[in-house]
């Protein structure tokens, strides 16, 4: 059974940092791009970060850009986003996605079929 599961979230202060972790099982997501989406209560579900299979290609989602970072060891099968500076506004439930097809990165929920049961975000002001 393949698994995507999150960890790293919790409450910190505006300014502060974290490391969210995703950890895939059950299958290798080597050959897929990998993604952050949140999403806020009330809101959509909405993009973050995404990654190429090899890491040569990243996207952010303006919002999060100069202040996020994501990567990946495919040799752990695991995928890290990186946040500091964080906001109050950040403050939503992250979840890592595995990417629907091979060779493509998208920003897109529906390129992604995935996921991970989701890690709390919360900053406070």
């Amino acid at each position: 059974q393949v698994q995507l599961v999150e960890s790293g979230g919790g409450l910190v202060q505006a300014g502060g940092s974290l490391r969210l972790s995703c950890a895939a099982s059950g299958r290798t997501f080597s050959n897929y791009a990998m993604g952050w989406f949140r999403q806020a209560p009330g809101k959509e579900r909405e993009f973050v970060s995404a990654i190429t299979w090899s890491g040569g290609t990243t996207y952010y989602a303006s919002s999060v850009q100069g202040r996020f970072t994501i990567s990946r060891d495919n040799a752990k099968n695991t995928v890290y986003l990186q946040m500091n500076s964080l906001k109050p506004e950040d403050t939503a439930v992250y979840y890592c996605a595995g990417g629907r097809a091979p060779l493509f990165i998208g920003r897109n929920l529906y390129d992604y079929n995935y996921w991970g049961q989701g890690t709390q975000v919360t900053v406070s002001s």
